[in-house]
């Protein structure tokens, strides 16, 4: 069967994910009267929560005798560790563009990893039914976008459709017949090349693993490319690392591809064909499953560096074990290495005294979705603050920097750009109206500037701005930028959280905190309105007497506390501070309770 090998690459919410669920309904991958969700390829709750897609992952449709391998890739530069692999494996790319955003910092990033590897990607410019569409206006900003990325004149001679995945069509012409997707199925069979690996089936078994999977049967499972030769099952092969060092040798239990949006058991690979193998115990990502004549690994794709490291520890607060199973150190450490091994974006380092351990990665949100991954599966840590990762180039200390690109009302440009390019020492690098009446900031801002913003942000725009960002290089490091300049309230007792307590603190500051939460000493539970740290009881409630009142007492009317998701907690806390994550509760701390501990250690600092 001719054979076609596809990536889909977009930015976060440019509807990548829902057009490839209108390619499967209109290939017969689903029955008529088959229930499939919305967004099938989504299928992590975080991804269904956020919106977002988060692991790569792949199908396949049959389109009159042609199979094509649809890989759909995550949007979020956070998770390019999976993007650059996944375009290792596939012969073309289809770049989706939202006809009225345009381009965007992530789209940017996934296609240039694009051109790099000299594929020739097909153009769609989705959305083009929306009334704030340019479709012409972003059509240019793509080609600008690709002969800045240093595209080749094939790559600058792209074909392009409009369409409308939510609606299912897509057109040659903008005034088309608007009916089904069939130009998309064509455009895709006649323009990508078939697999060049086709051409070496006669050789010796090769094939670069590219994800890592497990499975409570079958145990890991690897995915992978094949680039020469068969692979049946029962077959003996061999891993080989990077630098070619045999890791293992074992037999194939297990052959899989997928078939529509499932794994189907296959009795063979073919040289091209997108598989997943199972029955080794080391082979991971990297790794060169081969046979055992072969000697030389396949060429890897180098990852981008870490960018951030934040430490997670065991949680050592009096209400530890409450809500979690999984409490102990070794536990933390099992699941964090699992986690690097399938993930080549992260790195986990253990920390001196081995209670916690440093895990670098590319940036908040996938810290982020690995914390929430956790304490969905019944873990209890506490988590550091961020820090940026330097380093030294010939005795100068280099330090991250991202782009920024923010499309923002311009009624509140000025606020944005005096905070990027003031304290948080970014530099401007462009400013143009981005249509009706909003403008589009583009900066490169130090990644330490940039950890807590995005809250800060939302509220200096009401809620409305967008902050896209991406890793852009390394630079001398900028000097110090200033933190969070409020103090916070510290609670000096144990027990649970009391309304009139509560409310006779208000004028103090904003709170964290509800009546009845469990509260313990050294827990924050508001922001103070000063700058300096206070210790306050939240446990204090109003003194009885035996006199009755004239009339009964007002009820207690309390100011709704500011509750922090995962991401703001993280991004809020200072250096001496610590988050508290349970499966129930997200809790702000002090790394040290006590309050003569914290002046010992304010002293000594």
């Amino acid at each position: 069967m001719d054979l076609r090998n596809i990536a889909i690459i977009a930015h976060v919410d440019h509807g990548k994910t829902t057009l490839v669920d209108e390619l499967l309904k209109q290939s017969g991958s689903f029955r008529e009267n088959q229930a499939v969700a919305e967004r099938a390829m989504d299928s992590n709750d975080i991804e269904r929560e956020r919106g977002i897609t988060i692991l790569a992952k792949a199908t396949s449709v049959e389109w009159k005798g042609t199979r094509i391998n649809i890989v759909d890739t995550p949007g979020h530069a956070d998770f390019g560790g999976e993007v650059e692999r996944i375009l290792s494996m596939v012969d073309g790319v289809v770049l989706l563009v939202d006809a009225a955003e345009g381009p965007m910092p992530q789209t940017k990033f996934v296609t240039s990893k694009a051109l790099a590897l000299g594929l020739r990607p097909i153009v769609v410019l989705n959305k083009v039914d929306k009334p704030a569409a340019e479709p012409d206006r972003a059509l240019d900003e793509v080609f600008d976008l690709f002969a800045n990325l240093g595209a080749n004149e094939d790559q600058l001679d792209f074909p392009h459709l409009y369409a409308s995945g939510i609606s299912g069509w897509a057109d040659a012409e903008l005034d088309g017949p608007r009916k089904d997707l069939h130009a998309l199925f064509n455009l895709v069979v006649n323009h990508v090349p078939a697999p060049k690996q086709q051409k070496h089936a006669d050789e010796d078994f090769r094939m670069l693993a590219t994800t890592l999977g497990s499975d409570a049967f079958v145990g890991r499972i690897l995915t992978g490319r094949v680039e020469s030769g068969r692979l049946k099952v029962g077959q003996t092969v061999q891993a080989l690392s990077r630098i070619g060092q045999k890791i293992e040798q074992f037999r194939i239990s297990k052959i899989q591809a997928f078939r529509g949006l499932t794994l189907r058991d296959i009795d063979e690979a073919v040289a091209g064909d997108i598989v997943s193998i199972s029955g080794m115990q080391k082979a991971t990502v990297a790794d060169t499953i081969c046979a055992l004549a072969v000697d030389t690994p396949i060429d890897a794709q180098p990852i981008d560096p870490p960018t951030i490291s934040v430490t997670f520890g065991i949680n050592d607060s009096p209400l530890a074990g409450r809500d979690g199973k999984k409490v102990q150190s070794r536990v933390i450490r099992e699941r964090l290495m699992k986690e690097a091994e399938s993930n080549v974006a992260i790195r986990v380092s253990d920390t001196p005294g081995g209670e916690a351990f440093d895990v670098a990665g590319r940036g908040e949100l996938q810290m982020g979705v690995l914390i929430e991954n956790m304490r969905r599966e019944g873990f209890e840590l506490s988590i550091s603050r961020p820090k940026v990762i330097m380093r030294d180039d010939e005795g100068q200390r280099l330090e991250p920097v991202e782009e920024v690109t923010i499309d923002v009302d311009d009624d509140y440009t000025g606020a944005v750009i005096e905070k990027i390019t003031g304290p948080r020492k970014g530099e401007l690098v462009e400013m143009k109206p981005a249509g009706a009446g909003k403008t589009r900031i583009i900066a490169h801002v130090p990644s330490r500037g940039l950890i807590g913003y995005h809250g800060e942000f939302l509220t200096d725009t009401r809620g409305t701005g967008v902050l896209n960002r991406v890793f852009h290089g390394w630079v001398p490091h900028k000097g110090p930028i200033p933190g969070r300049r409020a103090g916070v309230l510290i609670s000096m007792e144990n027990g649970e959280a009391v309304a009139y307590a509560l409310w006779n603190l208000e004028d103090r500051g904003r709170m964290f905190v509800n009546p009845q939460d469990k509260i313990y000493q050294g827990m924050i539970i508001g922001e103070h309105s000063r700058e300096n740290d206070l210790e306050v009881n939240p446990l204090k409630g109003k003194k009885l007497t035996n006199v009755r009142a004239s009339g009964t007492d007002e009820a207690v009317r309390l100011t709704p506390p500011t509750i922090l998701s995962l991401e703001e907690a993280i991004a809020y806390i200072n250096d001496d501070e610590l988050v508290e994550v349970t499966p129930k509760a997200i809790r702000l701390r002090k790394r040290h309770l006590d309050p003569h501990e914290r002046k010992r250690m304010s002293k000594q600092g």
